[in-house]
């Protein structure tokens, strides 16, 4: 199983500025600790999310030397995938597209005919720069505000958008609205459909509803799985009541139980998880 960390998705929402030296001590102990990616950042407007504003201080001071962890930056616009692609410290970047043009709105100030035109501008500019595009379909299973959703409509926009080029999808249920009979269609559906492409699972959930989720997923085929340590965190963009993030230590104790557990070293993540809870007090 791929394990991506996701501390920028944890603290986005967090009121209290963070302060920078925190974040980079926070950030250099979890590339020490064997995931796979992290998504330590964005460069989005600093009005909209003021908590990731340092994002480029930050990547320029994070120990890469002796770690095999990749870096995700969260971009929501071609001005912010220009930036991320100046640094070469950065593999992915990450660009979040509805299903629901709602929350497309909402999220990156542009309805879904002008987000199609965005995809083909960052994987464009990702290409030119040896990056990778991750695209996450947003409201994959669902959304809050009464807009069209199926299965089929996630697959007809994962379709649309793979012939620029994307090779990596991450379905996110970014509300938690998420059934597991909804899971198993959309990544069967997919997986079987495009074997050439790797989707992955960001799951927003409660914290009695996280096994049914990632089980149908697991049994569906997927292998990419996001998580915030405690679950902490959620979509601000979405609706006033956050629902968490996937619980890394969940998802940890889910891959132990498969024999699918990466080599994570328990010790440095365990620093991390005591300093991460004195960062949010």
């Amino acid at each position: 199983m791929k394990l991506i960390e996701c501390p920028r998705d944890a603290w986005q929402g967090h009121h209290p500025f963070i302060p920078t030296e925190q974040k980079i001590r926070y950030l250099n102990l979890l590339l020490q600790v064997g995931f796979e990616t992290l998504d330590f950042g964005s460069f989005v407007s600093p009005k909209a999310m003021p908590q990731v504003s340092d994002t480029a201080e930050v990547v320029e001071r994070l120990d890469l030397e002796t770690t095999d962890t990749k870096l995700l930056a969260i971009v929501a616009n071609e001005r912010g995938a220009e930036q991320a692609c100046t640094f070469a410290q950065i593999r992915y970047l990450g660009y979040p597209f509805s299903i629901s043009e709602t929350f497309q709105l909402r999220n990156t100030n542009a309805n879904l005919n002008e987000s199609v035109e965005r995809v083909r501008t960052m994987q464009k500019l990702c290409e030119e720069s040896e990056k990778e595009l991750v695209v996450y379909i947003s409201m994959g299973f669902g959304n809050p505000y009464g807009d069209p959703w199926s299965p089929q409509l996630a697959e007809q926009r994962v379709e649309e958008l793979a012939q620029f080029g994307v090779k990596i999808f991450s379905l996110s249920d970014t509300v938690g609205v998420a059934h597991a009979h909804d899971i198993r269609s959309v990544f069967q559906k997919l997986i079987a459909a495009r074997p050439d492409l790797e989707f992955g699972a960001h799951f927003h959930t409660t914290p009695h509803a996280w096994r049914e989720k990632v089980q149908a997923a697991y049994e569906s085929g997927c292998r990419r799985f996001d998580g915030a340590l405690l679950g902490y965190g959620g979509c601000p963009m979405a609706q006033d009541d956050l629902v968490g993030n996937m619980p890394t230590e969940r998802l940890l104790e889910f891959a132990d139980e498969k024999k699918e557990l990466p080599p994570i070293d328990q010790k440095v993540l365990g620093e991390a998880l005591n300093y991460f809870r004195q960062i949010i007090g």
